[in-house]
């Protein structure tokens, strides 16, 4: 039986900020018992393959399990920064759109009696 695919938005929400050419994408799931699945989906390859074709140089992964969430952290994502860059719309709250886009296995269900 395979896993049914869904895109990162149906179990989390982002929050995002920019300083230079380093974007922070902050990652929280909604439910607290999808936080391991959560650290097993969001990886630092898969961050980093996602943004490849903005010559994304890093992605460092911070776990932050008491608050349920994953803060990334992305080098030269931002193709200059939001000053130095020519594109539109090329900073943090639009690139946590695309993170949220991600395609994810959708997580065990769990079951309570």
């Amino acid at each position: 039986m395979s896993s049914e695919r869904l895109t990162l938005h149906h179990f989390a929400h982002a929050r995002a900020g920019d300083k230079g050419d380093r974007l922070n994408l902050a990652v929280f799931v909604y439910q607290p018992d999808h936080y391991a699945w959560l650290l097993e989906q969001l990886t630092e390859e898969r961050v980093a393959t996602l943004f490849s074709h903005r010559g994304v140089t890093q992605v460092r992964r911070y776990p932050m399990p008491n608050l349920h969430g994953i803060n990334l952290v992305l080098d030269d994502v931002l193709q200059g920064g939001v000053n130095g860059s020519l594109n539109l719309d090329g900073h943090g709250k639009t690139l946590s759109f695309m993170l949220l886009s991600m395609l994810v296995e959708r997580p065990a269900l769990t079951v309570t009696c």
